[in-house]
Protein backbone atom coordinates (compact mmCIF):
# COMPACT_ATOMS: atom_id res chain seq x y z
CA UNK A 1 0.00 0.00 0.00
CA UNK A 2 1.35 3.43 -0.97
CA UNK A 3 0.66 6.28 1.42
CA UNK A 4 0.09 9.56 -0.41
CA UNK A 5 -1.56 12.97 -0.24
CA UNK A 6 -4.43 13.69 -2.63
CA UNK A 7 -7.09 16.22 -3.54
CA UNK A 8 -10.57 14.76 -3.95
CA UNK A 9 -12.14 17.65 -5.83
CA UNK A 10 -11.14 20.61 -7.98
CA UNK A 11 -9.05 23.00 -5.88
CA UNK A 12 -9.68 20.87 -2.81
CA UNK A 13 -7.52 20.54 0.27
CA UNK A 14 -4.82 17.88 0.07
CA UNK A 15 -5.56 14.99 2.43
CA UNK A 16 -3.95 11.65 3.35
CA UNK A 17 -4.75 8.96 0.81
CA UNK A 18 -3.71 5.34 0.32
CA UNK A 19 -3.81 3.21 -2.79
CA UNK A 20 -2.77 -0.27 -3.86
CA UNK A 21 -0.33 -0.02 -6.81
CA UNK A 22 -0.68 -3.65 -7.89
CA UNK A 23 2.11 -5.78 -9.34
CA UNK A 24 5.26 -3.97 -10.44
CA UNK A 25 5.64 -4.05 -14.23
CA UNK A 26 8.74 -5.70 -15.61
CA UNK A 27 10.20 -2.43 -16.98
CA UNK A 28 9.18 -0.22 -14.05
CA UNK A 29 10.84 0.83 -10.82
CA UNK A 30 9.43 1.86 -7.46
CA UNK A 31 11.07 4.86 -5.82
CA UNK A 32 11.14 5.47 -2.07
CA UNK A 33 10.63 9.24 -2.04
CA UNK A 34 12.98 11.44 -0.04
CA UNK A 35 12.08 14.85 -1.48
CA UNK A 36 9.57 16.22 -3.97
CA UNK A 37 9.45 19.73 -5.40
CA UNK A 38 6.21 21.61 -5.94
CA UNK A 39 5.82 23.07 -9.42
CA UNK A 40 3.26 25.61 -10.59
CA UNK A 41 1.98 22.82 -12.85
CA UNK A 42 0.89 20.99 -9.69
CA UNK A 43 -1.25 23.99 -8.80
CA UNK A 44 -2.68 24.17 -12.33
CA UNK A 45 -3.56 20.49 -12.21
CA UNK A 46 -5.01 20.80 -8.70
CA UNK A 47 -7.43 23.43 -9.97
CA UNK A 48 -8.01 21.57 -13.26
CA UNK A 49 -6.97 24.64 -15.25
CA UNK A 50 -6.03 22.44 -18.21
CA UNK A 51 -9.17 20.30 -18.06
CA UNK A 52 -7.32 16.97 -17.73
CA UNK A 53 -7.17 16.35 -13.97
CA UNK A 54 -8.66 13.18 -12.53
CA UNK A 55 -9.56 12.90 -8.84
CA UNK A 56 -8.40 11.73 -6.40
CA UNK A 57 -5.36 13.65 -7.61
CA UNK A 58 -1.87 13.06 -6.18
CA UNK A 59 0.45 15.87 -7.37
CA UNK A 60 4.24 15.84 -7.44
CA UNK A 61 6.61 15.41 -10.38
CA UNK A 62 9.97 16.71 -9.13
CA UNK A 63 10.95 13.58 -7.26
CA UNK A 64 14.19 12.52 -5.61
CA UNK A 65 14.46 9.15 -3.92
CA UNK A 66 16.07 5.72 -3.95
CA UNK A 67 15.22 2.58 -5.88
CA UNK A 68 13.09 0.43 -3.56
CA UNK A 69 12.07 -2.21 -6.10
CA UNK A 70 12.60 -2.87 -9.79
CA UNK A 71 10.98 -4.97 -12.47
CA UNK A 72 12.57 -8.12 -13.82
CA UNK A 73 13.81 -6.41 -17.00
CA UNK A 74 15.36 -3.35 -15.31
CA UNK A 75 19.13 -3.72 -15.55
CA UNK A 76 20.41 -0.13 -15.39
CA UNK A 77 19.60 0.65 -11.75
CA UNK A 78 20.48 -0.94 -8.44
CA UNK A 79 18.40 -1.15 -5.28
CA UNK A 80 19.16 1.80 -3.02
CA UNK A 81 20.50 3.94 -5.87
CA UNK A 82 19.46 7.61 -5.65
CA UNK A 83 17.52 8.81 -8.71
CA UNK A 84 15.26 11.58 -9.97
CA UNK A 85 11.91 11.55 -11.78
CA UNK A 86 10.32 14.52 -13.54
CA UNK A 87 7.24 15.30 -15.62
CA UNK A 88 7.32 12.08 -17.66
CA UNK A 89 6.92 8.62 -16.13
CA UNK A 90 7.17 6.67 -19.39
CA UNK A 91 7.41 6.78 -23.18
CA UNK A 92 6.20 4.52 -26.00
CA UNK A 93 9.83 3.93 -27.09
CA UNK A 94 8.82 3.11 -30.69
CA UNK A 95 7.58 6.35 -32.29
CA UNK A 96 9.74 8.60 -34.46
CA UNK A 97 10.25 11.09 -31.63
CA UNK A 98 11.45 8.42 -29.20
CA UNK A 99 13.65 6.77 -31.80
CA UNK A 100 15.12 10.20 -32.61
CA UNK A 101 15.96 10.93 -28.99
CA UNK A 102 13.10 13.40 -28.52
CA UNK A 103 11.25 11.34 -25.91
CA UNK A 104 9.75 14.51 -24.43
CA UNK A 105 7.80 14.97 -27.68
CA UNK A 106 6.37 11.44 -27.67
CA UNK A 107 2.62 11.65 -28.30
CA UNK A 108 2.07 8.63 -26.04
CA UNK A 109 4.34 9.81 -23.20
CA UNK A 110 2.90 9.22 -19.72
CA UNK A 111 2.91 12.12 -17.31
CA UNK A 112 3.81 11.43 -13.70
CA UNK A 113 0.66 13.26 -12.52
CA UNK A 114 -1.82 12.79 -15.39
CA UNK A 115 -3.96 9.64 -15.15
CA UNK A 116 -1.62 8.29 -12.47
CA UNK A 117 -0.55 9.14 -8.93
CA UNK A 118 2.48 11.39 -8.43
CA UNK A 119 5.15 12.06 -5.86
CA UNK A 120 3.30 13.57 -2.90
CA UNK A 121 3.68 10.15 -1.34
CA UNK A 122 6.11 7.79 0.32
CA UNK A 123 6.63 5.89 -2.96
CA UNK A 124 5.98 6.29 -6.67
CA UNK A 125 6.33 4.10 -9.74
CA UNK A 126 7.58 4.90 -13.23
CA UNK A 127 9.14 3.29 -16.27
CA UNK A 128 12.88 2.90 -15.89
CA UNK A 129 13.49 4.81 -19.15
CA UNK A 130 12.22 8.00 -17.49
CA UNK A 131 14.36 7.65 -14.36
CA UNK A 132 17.71 9.47 -14.16
CA UNK A 133 20.52 8.63 -11.73
CA UNK A 134 21.39 11.56 -9.48
CA UNK A 135 25.14 12.25 -9.23
CA UNK A 136 26.47 12.02 -5.68
CA UNK A 137 27.82 15.59 -5.77
CA UNK A 138 24.36 17.12 -6.32
CA UNK A 139 22.37 18.05 -3.20
CA UNK A 140 19.44 15.62 -3.06
CA UNK A 141 17.33 18.01 -0.95
CA UNK A 142 17.36 20.77 -3.57
CA UNK A 143 17.68 18.70 -6.76
CA UNK A 144 13.99 17.94 -7.33
CA UNK A 145 13.19 21.23 -9.14
CA UNK A 146 15.91 20.47 -11.68
CA UNK A 147 13.81 17.59 -13.02
CA UNK A 148 11.04 19.90 -14.21
CA UNK A 149 11.84 23.60 -13.79
CA UNK A 150 15.53 23.07 -14.47
CA UNK A 151 15.22 20.98 -17.61
CA UNK A 152 12.46 23.27 -18.91
CA UNK A 153 14.86 26.23 -19.06
CA UNK A 154 17.90 24.13 -20.06
CA UNK A 155 16.26 22.37 -23.01
CA UNK A 156 16.10 25.47 -25.31
CA UNK A 157 19.85 26.00 -24.93
CA UNK A 158 20.39 22.59 -26.50
CA UNK A 159 17.53 22.67 -29.00
CA UNK A 160 18.49 26.01 -30.53
CA UNK A 161 22.25 25.62 -30.22
CA UNK A 162 22.56 28.82 -28.20
CA UNK A 163 26.08 30.18 -28.45
CA UNK A 164 28.02 31.41 -25.39
CA UNK A 165 28.24 34.81 -27.11
CA UNK A 166 24.45 35.11 -27.36
CA UNK A 167 22.52 37.90 -25.70
CA UNK A 168 19.66 36.30 -23.78
CA UNK A 169 16.89 37.83 -21.69
CA UNK A 170 14.61 36.16 -19.16
CA UNK A 171 11.08 37.36 -18.40
CA UNK A 172 10.14 36.60 -14.80
CA UNK A 173 12.53 35.94 -11.93
CA UNK A 174 10.73 33.16 -10.11
CA UNK A 175 10.73 29.38 -10.01
CA UNK A 176 11.90 28.97 -13.61
CA UNK A 177 13.61 32.32 -14.08
CA UNK A 178 16.02 32.07 -11.15
CA UNK A 179 17.38 28.78 -12.53
CA UNK A 180 17.52 30.17 -16.08
CA UNK A 181 19.71 33.08 -14.96
CA UNK A 182 22.18 30.69 -13.33
CA UNK A 183 22.30 28.43 -16.39
CA UNK A 184 22.75 31.30 -18.85
CA UNK A 185 25.52 32.94 -16.85
CA UNK A 186 27.40 29.64 -16.67
CA UNK A 187 26.72 29.05 -20.38
CA UNK A 188 28.64 32.25 -21.07
CA UNK A 189 25.79 34.42 -22.36
CA UNK A 190 25.24 38.12 -21.86
CA UNK A 191 22.22 37.88 -19.56
CA UNK A 192 19.41 40.38 -19.01
CA UNK A 193 16.54 39.95 -16.55
CA UNK A 194 13.13 41.47 -17.23
CA UNK A 195 11.19 42.08 -14.03
CA UNK A 196 8.28 44.23 -12.92
CA UNK A 197 9.66 44.42 -9.38
CA UNK A 198 12.48 46.75 -8.36
CA UNK A 199 12.88 44.55 -5.27
CA UNK A 200 14.14 41.70 -7.46
CA UNK A 201 16.90 43.70 -9.15
CA UNK A 202 19.58 42.88 -6.60
CA UNK A 203 18.49 39.23 -6.53
CA UNK A 204 18.60 38.94 -10.33
CA UNK A 205 22.11 40.37 -10.44
CA UNK A 206 23.24 37.94 -7.75
CA UNK A 207 21.78 35.02 -9.69
CA UNK A 208 23.73 35.84 -12.84
CA UNK A 209 22.08 38.70 -14.72
CA UNK A 210 24.46 41.30 -16.10
CA UNK A 211 21.61 43.78 -16.47
CA UNK A 212 18.05 44.18 -15.15
CA UNK A 213 15.27 46.01 -16.98
CA UNK A 214 12.08 47.16 -15.23
CA UNK A 215 9.19 46.21 -17.51
CA UNK A 216 6.91 48.74 -15.81
CA UNK A 217 9.11 51.47 -17.26
CA UNK A 218 8.24 51.84 -20.99
CA UNK A 219 11.41 53.84 -21.55
CA UNK A 220 13.63 50.97 -20.37
CA UNK A 221 11.82 48.46 -22.56
CA UNK A 222 11.91 50.81 -25.55
CA UNK A 223 15.62 51.42 -25.12
CA UNK A 224 16.27 47.67 -25.41
CA UNK A 225 15.23 47.57 -29.08
CA UNK A 226 17.24 45.18 -31.25
CA UNK A 227 19.20 43.74 -28.30
CA UNK A 228 18.49 40.03 -27.82
CA UNK A 229 19.10 36.79 -29.68
CA UNK A 230 16.75 34.89 -27.39
CA UNK A 231 14.08 35.80 -24.85
CA UNK A 232 12.83 33.12 -22.47
CA UNK A 233 9.37 33.83 -21.07
CA UNK A 234 8.81 32.00 -17.79
CA UNK A 235 5.58 33.76 -16.75
CA UNK A 236 1.99 32.55 -17.06
CA UNK A 237 0.34 35.94 -17.60
CA UNK A 238 -0.44 37.96 -20.71
CA UNK A 239 2.07 40.69 -21.57
CA UNK A 240 2.60 43.11 -24.44
CA UNK A 241 4.42 40.53 -26.55
CA UNK A 242 4.95 42.95 -29.41
CA UNK A 243 7.02 45.16 -27.12
CA UNK A 244 9.28 42.21 -26.35
CA UNK A 245 9.53 41.15 -30.00
CA UNK A 246 10.78 44.65 -30.72
CA UNK A 247 13.78 43.95 -28.49
CA UNK A 248 14.88 40.97 -30.61
CA UNK A 249 17.80 41.16 -32.98
CA UNK A 250 17.41 39.87 -36.55
CA UNK A 251 16.74 36.10 -36.43
CA UNK A 252 15.94 36.45 -32.71
CA UNK A 253 13.49 34.20 -30.89
CA UNK A 254 10.77 34.75 -28.29
CA UNK A 255 10.44 31.39 -26.57
CA UNK A 256 7.63 30.39 -24.19
CA UNK A 257 8.26 28.17 -21.19
CA UNK A 258 5.53 29.47 -18.88
CA UNK A 259 2.01 28.42 -19.86
CA UNK A 260 0.13 31.55 -20.85
CA UNK A 261 -3.49 30.46 -21.27
CA UNK A 262 -4.62 33.59 -23.13
CA UNK A 263 -4.12 33.82 -26.89
CA UNK A 264 -1.03 35.62 -28.12
CA UNK A 265 -1.68 39.00 -29.73
CA UNK A 266 1.31 39.31 -32.07
CA UNK A 267 1.93 41.49 -35.10
CA UNK A 268 3.34 39.43 -37.95
CA UNK A 269 5.19 42.17 -39.84
CA UNK A 270 8.07 42.52 -37.30
CA UNK A 271 8.55 38.75 -37.42
CA UNK A 272 8.85 38.82 -41.20
CA UNK A 273 11.00 41.93 -41.49
CA UNK A 274 13.58 40.66 -38.97
CA UNK A 275 13.09 36.95 -39.64
CA UNK A 276 12.22 36.39 -35.97
CA UNK A 277 10.59 33.35 -34.42
CA UNK A 278 8.03 32.65 -31.72
CA UNK A 279 8.21 29.19 -30.17
CA UNK A 280 7.75 27.08 -27.08
CA UNK A 281 9.00 23.82 -25.61
CA UNK A 282 8.23 21.31 -22.86
CA UNK A 283 10.68 19.51 -20.60
CA UNK A 284 13.61 17.65 -22.13
CA UNK A 285 14.47 14.08 -23.05
CA UNK A 286 16.27 11.70 -20.67
CA UNK A 287 19.53 12.41 -22.55
CA UNK A 288 19.00 16.17 -22.11
CA UNK A 289 18.29 15.65 -18.40
CA UNK A 290 21.60 13.80 -18.02
CA UNK A 291 23.42 16.58 -19.89
CA UNK A 292 21.80 19.18 -17.61
CA UNK A 293 22.90 17.29 -14.49
CA UNK A 294 26.46 17.15 -15.81
CA UNK A 295 26.30 20.91 -16.43
CA UNK A 296 24.96 21.49 -12.91
CA UNK A 297 27.82 19.43 -11.49
CA UNK A 298 30.48 21.30 -13.45
CA UNK A 299 29.19 24.75 -12.55
CA UNK A 300 27.91 24.11 -9.01
CA UNK A 301 24.39 25.33 -9.81
CA UNK A 302 21.62 24.79 -7.27
CA UNK A 303 17.95 25.80 -7.15
CA UNK A 304 17.06 28.10 -4.27
CA UNK A 305 14.35 26.37 -2.26
CA UNK A 306 12.15 26.56 0.80
CA UNK A 307 11.69 23.26 2.65
CA UNK A 308 8.39 21.98 4.08
CA UNK A 309 7.47 18.63 5.58
CA UNK A 310 5.04 16.47 3.63
CA UNK A 311 2.40 16.93 6.33
CA UNK A 312 2.65 20.71 5.67
CA UNK A 313 1.54 20.23 2.08
CA UNK A 314 -1.44 22.62 2.16
CA UNK A 315 0.68 25.33 3.77
CA UNK A 316 3.34 24.78 1.12
CA UNK A 317 0.82 25.02 -1.73
CA UNK A 318 -0.57 28.25 -0.28
CA UNK A 319 2.97 29.62 -0.11
CA UNK A 320 3.53 28.80 -3.77
CA UNK A 321 0.18 30.29 -4.78
CA UNK A 322 1.03 33.52 -2.95
CA UNK A 323 3.94 34.15 -5.32
CA UNK A 324 6.23 34.86 -2.35
CA UNK A 325 8.27 31.65 -2.42
CA UNK A 326 12.03 32.05 -2.92
CA UNK A 327 12.10 30.44 -5.41
CA UNK A 328 10.98 26.80 -5.43
CA UNK A 329 9.32 24.75 -2.68
CA UNK A 330 10.43 21.23 -1.79
CA UNK A 331 8.61 18.74 0.42
CA UNK A 332 10.88 16.50 2.47
CA UNK A 333 10.33 13.13 4.09
CA UNK A 334 13.44 13.69 6.23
Amino acid sequence: MIKAYAAFKEGGEIQPFEYEPGLLSTHDVEIAIEHCGICHSDLSMLHNEWGITQYPFVPGHEIIGTIAAKGAHVQNFQLGQRVGLGWHAGYCMICHSCMSGDHNLCAQAESTIVSRHGGFADRVRANAASIIALPDSINAQTAGPLFCGGITVFNPLLQFNIQPTARVAVIGIGGLGHIALQFLKAWGCQVTAFTSSDDKKKEALALGAHKVLNTRNPAELGAAKNQFDLILSTVNVKLDWNAYIATLRPKGRLHFLGVTLESLDINVFPLISNQCSVSGSPVGSPASLKTMLNFVEQHDIEPIVEIFRFDQINEALARLASGKAKYRIVLSNH
